[in-house]
């Protein structure tokens, strides 16, 4: 399960925001980028903001330092839909982020006793779509990929990701488009217009499972 996009929203601009307003470049690579570095380390080190700096072009002198990390706000009906999710399957979140905006403890609080683990990339060291990312919870349960069902709202981080590992995928579309109506007809991908949708979704394909 994603969480920025799928579950909620930051309540304002974190470390990556930030990086991302700050960069010359194309928003989108600038994020790519980031994903490649900055999202995968455990902590924030002079060395890794000066590599930072110099890949996204931004001077080091204005890293922006000690942002707390955002808030989540949760969209209205997370809360029943990961309800209704955690009664028909273990739910845990995947998600990108760096080490000074994930806040484990307090999407625990928010999101107990339905989502029982998170696995922030700057933790597992892996960022989706990178396939390693979505096969070490897999291998935390100790099950096949094909035994997971990850449900988010980037495309190409978590639905390809997804799919290139071996998963399954749910799209929360938000009322966009499919962006490669193939991995639909191909992988079974399923498309929801929102987490209500979704967890109905995960329902139904855990109801089949155990058949």
């Amino acid at each position: 399960m994603d969480v920025g996009g799928t579950l909620g929203t930051a309540d304002g601009p974190g470390l990556t925001m930030r990086l991302v307003a700050a960069s010359p470049f194309p928003p989108a690579r600038t994020r790519e980028i980031l994903r490649s570095s900055l999202h995968t380390r455990p902590a924030l080190t002079d060395a890794l903001v000066s590599e930072v700096c110099d890949a996204i072009q931004v001077p080091t002198e204005t890293f922006p330092r000690n942002v707390p990390p955002a808030p989540l706000s949760l969209y209205p009906g997370t809360t029943e839909a990961l309800r209704r999710m955690s009664a028909a399957a273990t739910v845990v979140t995947l998600s990108n982020v760096t080490c000074v905006d994930a806040d484990t403890d307090g999407l625990h609080t928010l999101l107990s006793p339905w989502v029982s683990d998170f696995f922030p990339s700057c933790r597992i060291g892996y960022t989706k779509p990178d396939p390693r990312a979505f096969r070490v919870v897999t291998e935390h349960f100790g099950t096949e990929p094909s035994g997971l069902i990850h449900v988010g709202d980037d495309w190409a981080c978590d639905i390809v990701g997804a799919v290139e590992a071996g998963a399954r995928a749910v799209w929360i579309s938000h009322g966009r488009q499919v962006p490669d109506d193939s991995l639909l007809v191909d992988h079974g991908v399923l498309v929801a217009g929102d987490l209500a949708a979704a967890a109905t979704y995960i329902q139904h394909l855990a109801a089949r499972s155990a058949t």
